[in-house]
């Protein structure tokens, strides 16, 4: 199975210069965040499989603009030809007046009430986040630390992927697009990237 992961920026080789052909392959797109509605609608439109998201820090105009013909996986676990797609969007909070930023004791929360579902489903295969996890492959300044109650998480389950955002990888030439963590591949979907599941 081919999934696409985005996030942050807008890919200009979708976005500008379109062909439906680029996404015939694609099985599923999977969004970390702060990507414009109308961009996830777009991709929708023309991709043969669905499009999930979870939201970034910058997303709360998706509250009163949803994107069309996509599936919000926030808090909950969808399951896609058999794989087990867990969604926690977000980021550290570092601001008091937006939206979709936690405390680590907030994530904590969250996570908590995943528990059930999560137990119900064996577990999970795929972990989106906006966010990444705290210490690998995030920043050293508040907005872009990562959560360490997603590190927990893949001690704990060990999927077999872990998707987040949030980095741009424009930020420092030297930050790494994939990482092992134990068992756990880690991607950071910054505008665009295509793996195989």
């Amino acid at each position: 199975m081919k999934i696409l992961v985005i996030s942050d920026m807008v890919s200009p080789y979708y976005w500008d210069f379109f062909n439906k052909n680029k996404l015939k392959d694609i099985d599923c797109i999977i969004s970390c965040g702060d990507l414009h509605p109308e961009y996830l609608s777009f991709l929708a439109t023309f991709a043969h499989g669905p499009v999930f998201y979870v939201r970034g820090n910058h997303d709360g105009m998706y509250d009163r603009k949803p994107p069309e013909g996509c599936i919000s996986i926030e808090d909950r676990i969808e399951v896609f030809q058999g794989i087990r797609i867990l969604g926690l969007g977000g980021s550290m909070r570092y601001h008091p007046n937006l939206t979709h930023q936690y405390s680590e004791k907030e994530m904590r929360t969250r996570v908590r009430r995943m528990k059930l579902p999560i137990m119900r489903k064996k577990g999970f295969d795929i972990l989106v986040s906006h966010a990444p996890a705290r210490g690998l492959g995030d920043g050293d300044d508040l907005p872009h630390q990562g959560f360490q109650i997603f590190r927990n998480m893949l001690d704990a389950y060990e999927p077999k992927y872990f998707i987040h955002g949030h980095v741009h990888l424009n930020y420092n030439s030297g930050e790494q697009r994939c990482r092992s963590y134990g068992k756990t591949t880690i991607i950071n979907a910054f505008e665009r990237y295509v793996f195989e599941y």
